[in-house]
């Protein structure tokens, strides 16, 4: 099995193509593809049972994905045939242990979401501002005083706080 870390449906098709080509004699190249977010914010959930029955890769390989808590991740699993069959059953337990081996083996990072506001108001309210800012762990930059007294506020998620 494989695990690479992609953020776009395109990079992980490249990545694909390119593992096929490093194994052509393989009978199956399943995999499972959830990125954090693509067009419009909106996350992106693909798999492929590559002509394995209906169910029995793909989907266990995404749900070993989702299970290990990940992201920005393509999970190959390259499949030889060995001359056993081995049923449905089994192969949902083979591809979706081995796309938990590899996922559990891999290198990973936590991202940390930020968001950035601009917001404008009157200089008599920037003490609010800050403390507030403060209280959920915001860092300020930016700051430009004028007559609106406008500032920047940066707030970094803290996921311990969750």
């Amino acid at each position: 099995g494989i695990a690479t870390h992609c953020t776009s449906w395109d990079e992980a098709q490249t990545h694909l193509a390119t593992v096929r080509a490093e194994h052509p004699k393989s009978r199956h190249v399943c995999f499972g593809f959830v990125s954090s977010s693509g067009e419009m914010g909106v996350g992106t959930e693909r798999c492929s049972d590559d002509g394995e029955p209906t169910g029995t890769a793909g989907v266990p390989i995404l749900g070993a994905i989702k299970g290990e808590e990940l992201a920005d991740v393509l999970c190959i699993v390259v499949r030889y045939f060995g001359g056993v069959k081995l049923g449905a059953g089994g192969l949902i337990r083979a591809y979706g242990s081995t796309a938990r081996l590899v996922l559990r083996s891999a290198p990973t990072q936590t991202h940390i979401p930020k968001s950035t506001i601009r917001l404008s108001t009157r200089t008599a309210n920037s003490g609010a501002v800050y403390a507030a800012a403060a209280k959920f762990g915001g860092v300020t930059s930016g700051e430009c005083y004028n007559d609106r007294g406008e500032l920047e506020v940066s707030i970094t998620c803290d996921l311990e706080d969750e």
